[in-house]
């Protein structure tokens, strides 16, 4: 459910970077590196889990599988924090810079 999770999260930023130029100024490449990162991640522990289980990997039971896609929802969450901290540290259109010099009367 992991490598799911963070796969349709991949793929749906992937298209949104790929379709919009704004998308590309706000430094959505760095959240779809993210989000494919954390699939190659789960698909190397994907494949351990099944050497070592083999037919069981694919029967897994319902609590493991809302486990799995709790830790899948955390690793999304994560990686939009991170992106976000990155866009305010890149402020590529300049709103945090202009809030922080505005001078009040």
């Amino acid at each position: 459910m992991t490598l799911l999770t963070t796969i349709f999260a991949a793929v749906i930023c992937t298209v949104i970077w790929y379709k919009s130029e704004s998308a590309r100024e706000l430094k959505v490449g760095a959240l779809c590196w993210m989000f494919w990162g954390a699939s190659a991640m789960w698909m190397v522990d994907a494949i351990f889990e099944y050497a070592e289980l083999h037919a069981e990997f694919f029967t897994p039971a319902a609590e493991d599988m809302l486990n799995d896609l709790y830790l899948g929802l955390s690793v999304i969450a994560f990686a939009l924090v991170i992106w976000l901290v990155i866009l305010l540290v890149k402020d590529p259109k300049g709103v945090v810079k202009a809030a922080l010099t505005k001078k009040k009367i």
